[in-house]
């Protein structure tokens, strides 16, 4: 479908330019690829996509370091100061004991002889007593830095242990990346789905419109045989049968008119779901509906259901993602261990106070634990939310069980029966056409009533419509039913 896109979207940007009066013909896999291309709700539901994808990598941000670099300059209006208050210190009186020793005293030269010598000296032990006295040391105001400052650092931090709260995010996170992708595949589904009926549509549109155009040619055509055999006077046809024939031609004629607006705006309305413009005109390749009969099995439809339908993929995804949000919530109970260091560096030109050299640069490490004790039942309550909110879930999948099946069985029963009408109008229709023919050559011959003709002619008409629509309504629930299923479904009925 992708390769299609991309072959037909040189063509279709051209269309915009395209004027009003011209006209071109799209085969069925042109218009959902186009469509796929051009419309804005694929966008819409892409970009979801896109931010759920965003939201579960700022999940799984959580399981790397955080690194921060900060900086500041910071201008005081004075110097930060210190005062030593000033103080009075006494010393008692004491006695100092000098033991008794001998010492070696060495002469210099010159003094008892032309050499140095050294002689012993005795002294006694002596007791000298210190007198006690008083000194004041003066107040101090020390200067701690300069007033202005430069400070930068690098902060990093680790989260080791959290009790399973970024496992819940990331669950929650991807839980909610698939139910957008589900959405997604959804929207997609829709819009080819819109694409058949329209595209069909437009196909049953023409059909009626060329079956009201013949029908009216061949009515008109009995008119005037009718007219020729009347005014003949053969006696067989009279002047109410003319008048009879009259008046349903020019009924038919507003019918024909009716069924021209309507296949153009069939046409139309596919050309906007294509995301064309409003002047596009575009005609359907196909002629005429084609006929495939499904061939699966009630109970394999409801099981591809289960395991293909985006409803079903969806609800899926958000039992993941409420799941998370339960572990999220018991993370509360649980202690939480981290990792945190600091790198800093601070200039300024003070080199005294608490401006030193070692204060100025500097690194810390610490390993960091929060216990919870008590938060007024909050986690408890949480969970309890989270674990409310899983039940309740889990009972709307069964009633989405039960509703999915039910969906499939009404519309594969209606599929079957409008597969069984297919086959009835075709022989009605196919009967009709041989009664009109009859009818028409027995008419010419005078072996028949006028109004015989007219209502074989009718007959025909109403036949074949009815004919053309089953065909329609076997392609719509179709359509439907590969909504429900999923894609998967269609390249089982183009088997």
């Amino acid at each position: 479908m992708l390769s299609l896109c991309a072959a037909i979207s040189p063509q279709l940007g051209a269309a915009p330019e395209q004027q009003p009066g011209a006209d071109r013909s799209f085969t069925l896999e042109e218009c959902i690829a186009a469509t796929l291309a051009n419309n804005h709700l694929r966008p819409a539901s892409r970009f979801a996509v896109a931010i759920a994808e965003a939201q579960h990598q700022q999940a799984l941000a959580g399981y790397w370091p955080q690194l921060a670099l900060r900086g500041a300059y910071q201008r005081i209006d004075e110097a930060p100061n210190f005062i030593f208050p000033s103080a009075v210190y006494s010393i008692a009186p004491q006695t100092i004991h000098l033991p008794a020793g001998t010492a070696l005293v060495t002469v210099p030269a010159g003094v008892l002889g032309p050499t140095e010598i050294q002689l012993p000296v005795t002294t006694p032990a002596q007791a000298i007593p210190v007198p006690g006295q008083s000194y004041t040391v003066p107040e101090q105001d020390v200067r701690l830095m300069d007033p202005h400052s430069v400070l930068a650092g690098v902060e990093a931090r680790w989260l080791l242990y959290d009790g399973g709260m970024r496992r819940g995010y990331r669950e929650q996170a991807g839980g909610l990346v698939d139910m957008m992708k589900a959405d997604a595949r959804r929207t997609d589904l829709e819009l080819i789905d819109t694409v058949k009926r329209y595209y069909h549509g437009a196909v049953l549109a023409a059909q009626l419109r060329q079956l009201g155009t013949d029908t009216l040619a061949r009515m008109e055509a009995t008119l005037s045989l009718t007219e020729t055999m009347y005014q003949q006077g053969g006696g067989t046809v009279q002047k109410t049968d003319f008048l009879d024939n009259k008046v349903i031609v020019e009924t038919l004629r507003a019918i024909v008119a009716q069924l021209e607006k309507n296949e153009a705006m069939a046409r139309a309305a596919l050309a906007n779901t294509m995301g064309l413009p409003w002047n596009a005109s575009i005609t359907p390749a196909d002629r005429t509906l084609a006929f495939a009969p499904l061939t699966l099995e009630l109970e394999a439809l409801v099981q591809q259901a289960y395991e293909f339908s985006p409803d079903w993929e969806k609800i899926e995804a958000g039992l993941r993602s409420l799941e998370g949000a339960v572990v999220t919530a018991r993370s509360g109970h649980a202690p939480k261990l981290a990792l945190t260091g600091e790198l800093h560096r601070w200039w300024n030109d003070d080199r005294a106070g608490i401006a030193t050299h070692i204060n100025k640069r500097g690194w810390s490490v610490a390993l960091g634990i929060e216990l919870p004790l008590f938060d007024g039942f909050l986690t408890r309550h949480q969970v309890a939310e989270a674990r409310a909110r899983v039940a309740k879930l889990k009972e709307e999948q069964l009633l989405l069980k039960d509703g999915l099946g039910l969906r499939i069985k009404d519309v594969f029963l209606g599929l079957d029966a409008a597969q069984k009408s297919h086959q009835a109008t075709s022989a009605a229709m196919t009967a009709a056409q041989e009664n009109r023919d009859l009818n028409t050559r027995a008419y010419q011959s005078a072996l028949v009533d006028t109004e015989k003709v007219i209502r074989a002619q009718l007959m025909e008409a109403l036949m074949s419509a009815q004919h053309y629509k089953t065909s329609y309504d076997v392609l719509v629930l179709q359509s439907q039913l590969n909504l429900l299923v999923g894609t998967e479904v269609l390249e089982r009925l183009r088997r």
